[in-house]
């Protein structure tokens, strides 16, 4: 009865609760950091490299709603993929401004320099650039007006992952094929976000839903009464 009444008073759930928690606290957490100088000796670095973090992090949980789905029959992360794909996209673009503003005063030929020089930019540029039109057509106004092509569209997420994981791979010092360095943490994004994009193929997405239900209906049920002998 108490939670009952909890959920007619609070219209959100527990994991839209939690969603935003975690999305807001990170922010927090920096902005408190920053006004009270407990960054690293390179502060503009520092918020860089957090808010890059933060926006890979949601993006990893974007894409884990649908094989949570898949795998426990679980519906609701299907319903906050579209908070989770936001936050990724609010983190994304003060990443971006932090690096252009903060790191480069808006000088946009240094800017452009860099681009040129280094190609872990380009491809967090592209990777950004992709986002944008994911962020604002994800409102359900937009499924309607898009129809079909809505999902073609959002399939860019599958793209954008690898990219973003390969910027994070690029800005971190070290030696892919010894692991030595910094680019252990990348790399486990990397392969996260491979297997997530491999649960997704149609014949391994069906096999693992076949399965989850096999394994789920295994499992007792709650309202299943136990069968009583009579004489």
């Amino acid at each position: 009865m108490v939670c009952v009444s909890f959920m007619k008073k609070n219209p959100y759930t527990p994991l839209q609760i939690a969603i935003h928690i975690y999305a807001w606290s990170g922010l927090a957490l920096l902005i408190f950091d920053f006004v009270t100088g407990n960054l690293s000796a390179n502060p503009i670095q520092d918020l860089e490299q957090r808010t890059g973090r933060h926006a890979i992090t949601l993006l990893v949980l974007t894409l884990l709603c649908t094989p949570i789905n898949t795998i426990f029959k679980w519906s609701e992360p299907l319903k906050r993929r579209r908070a989770l794909g936001l936050y990724t996209f609010m983190y994304a673009t003060i990443h971006v401004i932090i690096f252009a503003d903060l790191d480069y005063g808006l000088a946009w030929s240094r800017l452009l320099q860099e681009l040129v020089q280094k190609p872990r930019l380009i491809v967090g540029v592209i990777a950004f650039i992709l986002l944008i039109p994911l962020a604002i057509t994800s409102f359900d106004i937009w499924k309607k007006r898009l129809g079909k092509n809505w999902k073609r569209l959002h399939k860019l997420i599958y793209f954008i992952g690898p990219l973003v994981v390969l910027h994070y791979v690029w800005s971190k010092k070290g030696d892919i094929l010894t692991l030595q360095g910094e680019v252990v943490k990348p790399l486990i994004y990397g392969l996260i976000i491979a297997i997530f994009l491999i649960f997704r193929i149609p014949p391994i997405r069906k096999a693992l839903a076949s399965f989850s239900t096999r394994m789920l209906a295994l499992l007792p049920r709650k309202n299943q009464q136990p069968k009583v002998n009579t004489p």
